[in-house]
């Protein structure tokens, strides 16, 4: 029975695990999203979270316990300055489990574990979306913003586009071949 087991030990010793955990913290902080197993993940999430609370107060004491746990100064000065501020008023849940397909050698569960704050791809989904406007089956009433994605392309067209563009350097060349006569 495993009662009040409450770590997963990820198959390595406790000094093994305490390294892996805070290199895989620091890799977390300062590039904001990485790929790992799903237990490593769900491992680190717990490891983490804990890190970033303390974050929310910029005190010395608290600056000390979140580096004897990361043993990085750049991630310690990211947290403190960046990650801090943008999860003042979170209450928790500071990073998100993506899971992904099988790692293709062993099998193994693969997983994103990402800070929730700065993922990029949800907030481009809703700029893009309401950035757009509809048109509308009746006719020319609605405006729409969105140019035609659907235009053919006609021989005058393709004229344009391949003329080069002109530069300040092109005229005087220009001007220069002509009278040399080329």
């Amino acid at each position: 029975m495993r009662h009040g087991k409450k770590h997963n030990h990820l198959g390595r010793t406790k000094s093994h695990r305490v390294a892996m955990m805070g290199n895989m913290a620091s890799s977390l902080i300062l590039h904001k999203r990485i790929t790992t197993t799903l237990a490593k993940a769900k491992a680190l999430r717990v490891y983490v979270e804990p890190l970033v609370t303390k974050s929310k107060s910029d005190t010395t004491h608290s600056r000390r316990t979140v580096f004897s746990y990361l043993q990085n100064k750049e991630a310690v000065t990211i947290l403190f300055r960046e990650i801090a501020e943008k999860v003042a008023n979170r209450p928790g849940g500071y990073t998100r489990i993506i899971k992904l397909e099988n790692r293709l050698g062993d099998n193994a569960e693969m997983a994103i574990i990402e800070l929730v704050d700065y993922n990029t791809v949800y907030g481009v989904k809703e700029s893009a979306a309401a950035a757009t406007t509809r048109r509308s089956r009746r006719g020319g009433k609605a405006k729409a913003t969105a140019p035609a994605a659907t235009a053919e392309v006609t021989p005058a067209d393709e004229a344009v586009v391949a003329e080069p563009e002109v530069t300040p350097e092109a005229p005087a060349q220009n001007e220069e071949n002509a009278e040399k006569g080329e």
